[in-house]
């Protein structure tokens, strides 16, 4: 029974240590209402009335965007007056310096860390053994998003119609227009890649002919596959629908209703 109760008592001892730890935790975290604070040291927070002061124009702008209305709902960020701070770290050591790029403030189309810190999930994707170049440098997450303007899927200073005229950018060859159309394009870009990181070749979201099947697939009887109302039983096990050399113009044809070059 005594040994029992040392048990009990030294397991007890174990979770309130825990609980004071994750606790402890809580708290500290709580006090960083900027996750740019841990980008910029020494400075303090000069409020977003300093920033519009020489940034009139995204000031308010940016009063009107879904990341302003975020930092406006935090009480805390609320408060302390952190908007424009909350992503650019604390500014006083750049007002005191007269502004300029990248002068004691955090450029987030130059450190993406400035994003991470609130988008892991999409700093996992860059992890990925396909992905687009951003840790390399070639690429920054304001190339294709625009945190100051109303649509965030819009790269900078340019007026976007969909989400797709943002990778029409760089891969124009691949939108068309065609005489003979994919539907898929129709759904967008991202219906089979991820933008920022995939396990798969081109950024699929699935791999080879699984990602086809999404769509194609007609199961005539079990062990039979129909697509377009012509048996691909023993075509689908040759490979992927691109690479295996029958529907290699994957985003669209001009001389071949089958998708071929």
């Amino acid at each position: 029974m005594k040994r029992m109760k040392t048990t009990f008592a030294c397991f007890a001892l174990g979770v309130l240590t825990v609980l004071a730890f994750l606790f402890s935790c809580a708290d500290q975290s709580s006090m960083l209402a900027s996750p740019g604070a841990r980008l910029v040291s020494g400075a303090d927070y000069a409020g977003r009335e300093t920033c519009a002061l020489c940034h009139a124009e995204i000031s308010k702008e940016f009063g009107q965007t879904l990341h302003a209305r975020m930092h406006m709902s935090d009480p805390e960020r609320q408060e302390r007056d952190l908007v424009c701070e909350a992503c650019h770290g604390p500014g006083s050591l750049h007002v005191e310096a007269g502004g300029g790029r990248d002068v004691s403030i955090v450029d987030p189309s130059d450190n993406p860390l400035a994003c991470f810190q609130c988008h892991s999930s999409v700093q996992a994707r860059f992890m990925q053994k396909f992905k687009h170049p951003l840790p390399q440098g070639r690429v920054g997450c304001m190339d294709c998003h625009d945190p100051h303007g109303r649509n965030i899927f819009s790269p900078v200073d340019r007026i976007m119609s969909s989400r797709d005229e943002v990778c029409r950018q760089c891969h124009q060859e691949q939108s068309g227009p065609y005489v003979f159309e994919h539907e898929a394009l129709r759904e967008g870009c991202t219906s089979c890649h991820n933008p920022h990181g995939s396990i798969n070749e081109k950024l699929l979201v699935q791999r080879d002919t699984n990602l086809c099947l999404r769509c194609h697939a007609q199961i005539a009887s079990p062990g039979s596959v129909l697509i377009g109302g012509f048996s691909h039983t023993s075509r689908v096990a040759q490979g992927a629908c691109w690479s295996s050399g029958c529907h290699t113009a994957v985003h669209g044809s001009n001389i071949n209703s089958h998708l071929r070059y």
